[in-house]
């Protein structure tokens, strides 16, 4: 190579360091090598070995689809390596794809800028042999499934599922076109309506994953490791689910978009603390689960298939007052994939109260009394979702099918870090410091302190 190599792939190799450049320059040997078995003697062409169909398939097959196996290949092949930028990919298919053609596709997916990936996922968004100098949005967004299905491939087999179970949760297939569909609502057309290499420039640079799912494409299904780094962690640890009794609202690809939605500080483990199949429908044991976790995610599913829900920042108190801050936001997951932020109109991001005979009894989150964008009435069974236009608070259009909803389940999820027990209150399974320290006991009852808790602990198993 050294001198033969174009100035182009010189300065795509400069990004890499040196060990790292060994990596990438050896994987275009191990494609070869690695479906010897498959296609036989490596194709050659006039310009010397080449890679084809067959090898980047024998790499990639065992967890992407064929057809997003013929998307990298055919980009691979547009790629012409003495150009840079959004010319790169004018050159017409050949037979196979070459070394320097893979070592800029590999730097530019790796390590581009959003300036190189354009035209990279314009090729790949069209799908056909030749140049293309714009696409649809709809060829879009079938790239993006296949690009998707794909990286949640890569979580189930390479075991970075983080305790979910996918057999028990919703419909991954559904989730995976909502999620494109989600990530494609960010795209800005030309006004002729189709999508050039710009408009997708401008697209990549604003929705990170993009970056983010091509560089776990080429890492695992073409097995270029860098600098140790870990794999990027996609979904959050769920701990403390009895699969075995119960199912999740959820599925992989919305879980993949929703957990990077909360703030960066709450990264604690998912914890199920209310389900209406494991604790039926009741609001007290709601409320019961809503308090003393911390921040929480409520999904909610309603007779007419919306699946929706919001994010609580805080710890949930039983108050005729409104509580909360502007983290908390609204949600749509089913028919579409949204997140609706606080707008600063007002205070309102929660209210949770019961009991009380002059103010309204239920869960409500965004807009008003009579008037929320999400409520739950105590009544459990019935809610609302009003917004007409708009939630004030969110932003947020009706969440529910029917403005007066029916509920048809519910899961109440702890997200951060447990709080601490109170002053003098005792953790589960932990005995009292009164206990531990016998001699501090004696010390309070010689200064004439009154044990309280004494008579109200229940006798000990000798």
């Amino acid at each position: 190579m050294g001198n033969a190599e174009s100035v182009v792939v010189q300065k795509r190799l400069a990004r890499f360091r040196p060990e790292e450049r060994s990596v990438i320059e050896g994987v275009f040997d191990k494609l070869q090598s690695g479906a010897g078995g498959l296609s036989g003697a490596p194709g050659k062409t006039a310009a010397g070995k080449t890679l084809t169909l067959e090898m980047i398939q024998s790499s990639m097959g065992s967890l992407a689809s064929d057809s997003l196996v013929k998307r990298v290949y055919q980009c691979m092949c547009g790629i012409n390596p003495e150009l840079a930028g959004s010319e790169k990919t004018d050159r017409p298919a050949t037979s196979g794809v070459s070394r320097e053609q893979l070592m800029v596709f590999l730097a530019d997916t790796l390590r581009g800028t959003a300036e190189e990936r354009a035209p990279l996922v314009l090729a790949m968004s069209h799908n056909a042999a030749g140049p293309a100098t714009a696409v649809t949005c709809d060829q879009v967004a079938e790239f993006l499934q296949d690009l998707i299905s794909t990286v949640v491939q890569i979580l189930v087999h390479r075991g970075r599922l983080q305790g979910w179970k996918p057999e028990k949760m919703g419909d991954g297939a559904l989730g995976v076109k909502i999620l494109a569909e989600q990530i494609c609502s960010e795209l800005k057309a030309s006004d002729e309506g189709s999508l050039d290499v710009s408009c997708l420039e401008d697209w990549i640079f604003r929705t990170s994953q993009v970056s983010l799912y091509l560089e776990m494409l080429v890492s695992e299904c073409l097995n270029v490791t860098l600098s140790g780094l870990p794999p990027p962690t996609l979904l959050p640890p769920c701990q403390e689910m009895p699969w075995k009794e119960s199912t999740c609202l959820l599925d992989l690809p919305t879980l993949m978009f929703l957990a990077p939605q909360l703030p960066d500080s709450y990264n604690a483990p998912w914890r199920l603390v209310f389900s209406t199949v494991l604790h039926g429908e009741s609001f007290t044991k709601m409320v019961a689960g809503l308090m003393k976790h911390g921040p929480t995610v409520l999904l909610v599913k309603d007779t007419k298939g919306h699946v929706f829900g919001g994010f609580a920042s805080q710890a949930w108190e039983v108050k005729p007052q409104f509580q909360g801050d502007s983290r908390c936001f609204l949600f749509t997951v089913f028919p579409t994939l949204r997140v609706y932020t606080a707008t600063g109109y007002n205070e309102h991001f929660m209210y949770l109260n019961q009991h009380q005979q002059t103010m309204p009894n239920g869960l409500g989150m965004g807009g008003q009394h009579d008037y929320f964008g999400l409520w739950l009435d105590s009544e459990f069974g019935s809610g609302h979702s009003r917004a007409r236009p708009k939630c004030t608070t969110y932003g947020s259009p009706q969440l529910s099918g029917d403005e007066d909803f029916t509920l048809d389940s519910m899961e109440v999820w702890a997200v951060g870090k447990p709080p601490e027990p109170e002053e003098g209150e005792e953790v589960e399974g932990k005995k009292s410091i009164l206990n531990v320290d016998p001699e501090v006991q004696a010390m309070m009852e010689l200064t004439g302190k009154t044990l309280h808790s004494e008579g109200l602990r229940e006798p000990e198993e000798d």
